[in-house]
């Protein structure tokens, strides 16, 4: 039931393709024009990761959650299919975004060759890994607010939260510049260098999975 449950979230989306188009090559010529092309994955990735979640509004609006309860599926499959296509798209829109500004990057220096653009893969792949992190977290905080106040508020909610995050790193930073705490850059860097990918991707499968029993929890005791 979970494929069905995909195709009709897919089919809602598709919708946004000529949209998402404009948007993805605007966003494009945009950053080209700054050259920090390295930041055009995570761009990419932040429109795909967070449009997959606009299908909570079309069930909001069409009330298919009653229909679909009716047929042979449970809460648990709707909600695991909600992480399965935000989980998808994220990594989706990552690999896009490593793709497309590769190709732009070439043809580009084929039509400039006097401006010449140099791709650090390391730090390309660096950043789109940082980027799909923080659009992790970002649906981790969403989704469960969506399934517990609905898509308008839970929209209102993620934004509450993002803020205080942001405000807890300021405030942490506030800390560090005010009593002079001596951070080792070099061991730091190191520290990321080497275990870096494998803690995001650890910090990613705990985000998600308690965000999914948190999701899960509200939706078995919600009444349609």
């Amino acid at each position: 039931m979970i494929k069905g449950l995909l195709k009709k979230d897919l089919y809602n989306l598709s919708s946004y393709k000529t949209s998402l188009i404009i948007t993805i090559l605007f966003c494009g010529i945009a950053i080209i024009g700054t050259d920090a092309i390295t930041i055009a994955p995570t761009v990419i990735c932040a429109i795909i990761g967070m449009i997959s979640l606009s299908t909570f509004s079309y069930d909001e609006i069409s009330k298919s959650n009653k229909y679909i309860l009716a047929l042979p599926t449970n809460r648990k499959e709707i909600v695991k299919e909600k992480y399965i296509l935000a989980i998808g798209a994220t990594i989706l829109g990552g690999l896009l975004g490593i793709l497309l500004t590769i190709i732009v990057a070439n043809i580009m220096n084929y039509l400039r060759p006097e401006n010449i653009i140099n791709l650090d893969y390391e730090i390309l792949s660096t950043t789109v890994i940082g980027g799909i992190f923080c659009i992790s977290l970002l649906q981790a905080i969403q989704i469960p607010s969506m399934f517990k106040w609905g898509a308008e508020k839970g929209r209102i909610q993620m934004f509450i939260s993002v803020f205080i995050i942001i405000g807890i790193i300021a405030g942490i930073y506030f800390l560090i510049t005010k009593f002079n705490i001596n951070i080792n850059i070099e061991m730091l860097s190191d520290f990321i260098n080497k275990f870096g990918l494998i803690i995001l991707v650890v910090l990613m499968f705990i985000m998600y999975f308690v965000s999914y029993k948190i999701a899960y929890k509200i939706y078995r005791n919600k009444e349609e």
